[in-house]
């Protein structure tokens, strides 16, 4: 009662929050005075509270019901993945670019609830990005030819290669972004070359990805630029030196990418690329002066 009348000294995020909570509270009286007081409270309040890891549940489902139209209340939702996927779900039609961009960057709740990927479908919010990705959210599975495209030669064992095709052979895409997150390394090294963006973007954020399989895709030839992209643009990623070589040695990788990277290579890598045929005259050209400018102690 001492909280809902405003005596009591908390910071008015404490406040937003608790008053969330008390206005579930099964005495009526309490919950009715909670839900009064909830009316009085500026939204930045709940904006810090949304912003919260250990956010009440309860504050997510009042902002669900009563403040998702808000300004930036339905993105912060999206932001933070302690909030229940449901809730986000009824929240998309007030999302802005930006906190459906959250949820790009973490695919494991779309692919957790299918009424989410269908609302993300419907906004109006989307860049023209966002947009090409989701429009392929809902995709059926992939023809035969699609497949052997896929596997490629990763694996050279005929019984092994009809097994791991097998697994995927009558997935939609919702189910590929499953298993691209919660497979083994096999299904990863095959679904990074899946067709669908959202496939490959599920891949690169399995939290069972090693930094071994990351070096891995950055010297594949037969992965999408996009791929080399993401991986270029994900700091912990870029930490391994062996990722920095392999993009760069990489032809499949976008030129801007691996001129950018290329003054991290050692001496010796940086020697065998002026040598390299396989990779871009511009890219072999820079090195070579790269090369020249460090042995002069310039570079």
């Amino acid at each position: 009662m001492a909280l809902c009348a405003g005596s009591l000294s908390v910071s008015p995020e404490d406040r937003a929050e608790i008053l969330a909570v008390l206005s579930c509270d099964p005495d009526a009286n309490i919950a009715e005075r909670a839900q009064n007081a909830l009316l009085t409270q500026p939204e930045a309040s709940f904006l810090t509270a949304l912003a919260r890891a250990d956010a009440d549940a309860r504050l997510f489902a009042y902002c669900a019901d009563n403040l998702s139209e808000k300004p930036g209340v339905a993105d912060a939702m999206a932001k933070n993945a302690a909030c229940p996927t449901a809730l986000v779900t009824r929240t998309v039609r007030h999302l802005t670019s930006e906190g459906i961009q959250a949820l790009l960057d973490n695919l494991e709740r779309v692919s957790s609830d299918p009424q989410l990927a269908i609302a993300l479908k419907q906004s109006q919010a989307c860049n023209a990005e966002q947009s090409a990705l989701i429009q392929g959210i809902d995709g059926g599975a992939l023809s035969e030819e699609q497949i052997e495209d896929v596997a490629g030669d990763l694996e050279p064992d005929p019984v092994k290669r009809k097994t791991l095709l097998q697994r995927i052979a009558h997935m939609n895409v919702v189910q590929r972004l499953t298993l691209a997150l919660k497979g083994g390394r096999e299904e990863r090294m095959l679904l990074i070359r899946d067709p669908n963006k959202l496939v490959q973007r599920c891949v690169l954020q399995s939290p069972r990805l090693s930094e071994t399989e990351v070096e891995a895709f950055a010297a594949m030839t037969n992965v999408s630029g996009e791929v080399l992209r993401t991986i270029s643009l994900t700091r912990k990623y870029m930490k391994g030196y062996g990722v920095v070589r392999n993009l760069i040695t990489n032809p499949k990788t976008p030129l801007d990418i691996s001129l950018h990277l290329m003054p991290r290579l050692t001496a010796p890598d940086l020697a065998k690329l002026t040598s390299n045929k396989n990779v871009p005259e511009t890219l072999k050209k820079a090195a070579i002066n790269l090369n020249r400018k460090r042995k002069m102690g310039l570079g």
